[in-house]
Formats: structure tokens, C-alpha cells, sequence
């Protein structure tokens, strides 16, 4: 059984996301596309009330590190 994911787990998610939307610049995602992406990921398990800015933030630019 895969790892439960959580909002902490930047590398994890950018990866994935990387992984699922390989021709797509994370920075012109919208928060609340990310937000809705990384809760349809699977394994993804925490609250979606749990997340912010900052971790969004966060997400996006590891997500953009992976992609170069």
C-alpha cells in the first residue's frame, strides 16, 4: 500500500505533479487549481484545510525545480 500523503510533503507532491502535467509551468497554476490537484493525487489523505499559501507556495516551486 502506497504512503498516505500529506501538505508536508512538498518533494513528494511536486513530484508527482511534475510526473502528471509534464508540459505545464507551475507558475501559471492558480492556488486553487494546485489545491484541487494535489487533494486528487493519489495517496493524498490530509485535510484540505490544512494547507496555505505558504505551503502552496512551497509546492510550486519545488514543482518548478523538478521540471528543470
Amino acid at each position: 500500500m502506497p504512503r498516505q500523503l500529506k501538505w508536508t510533503d512538498v518533494e513528494d507532491i511536486a513530484i508527482l505533479l511534475a510526473e502528471k502535467f509534464p508540459d505545464l509551468d507551475p507558475l501559471t497554476v492558480r492556488f486553487t487549481d494546485l489545491h484541487k490537484w494535489v487533494r486528487e493525487l493519489p495517496g493524498f489523505s490530509d485535510d484540505p484545510n490544512k494547507s496555505g499559501e505558504k505551503i502552496l507556495e512551497a509546492i510550486q516551486m519545488r514543482w518548478l525545480d523538478e521540471r528543470e
